[in-house]
């Protein structure tokens, strides 16, 4: 298993598309006034976008959909998505923690932007090929 790095880059139009597909219209992820308002840094990333884009580097080095057998992340810090043309970006990493007997891989994974940690605990079990 290729457990390359993986970057996601993540644009504010990148954040109105998922709150179209997620029904998640809170303006802490487009409106700078309303976000910092409420004490954040700027718009932040759904934290559901920021688990997908992880979840999608899972499933990358998994080799399938099916081989994912347990995906569960902690939120720990936002992903500020600057209002420009570059965005930011996410990298995601994983190390084997196990391979099991019956042949699944458990991967401890970590995903950072700008150099810092925004998950926490987050973990996966995948289906070793054959």
């Amino acid at each position: 298993m290729d457990l390359s790095t993986r970057t996601f880059r993540v644009t504010r139009a990148d954040l109105v598309r998922y709150a179209g597909a997620s029904g998640d219209f809170n303006p802490i992820h487009w409106s700078d006034r309303t976000a910092t308002k409420v004490g954040l840094p700027g718009v932040i990333a759904h934290g559901m976008f920021t688990m997908a884009l992880v979840g999608r580097a899972v499933t990358e080095w998994a080799g399938a959909p099916d081989a994912v057998v347990e995906f569960g992340v902690r939120f720990t810090r936002p992903v500020v998505v600057p209002d420009d043309d570059e965005g930011t970006e996410i990298t995601v990493d994983a190390v084997v923690k196990e391979v099991t007997e019956t042949g699944l891989t458990r991967l401890d994974v970590t995903a950072r932007c700008g150099g810092e940690k925004v998950l926490s605990q987050a973990r996966a079990t995948v289906r070793t090929a054959d």
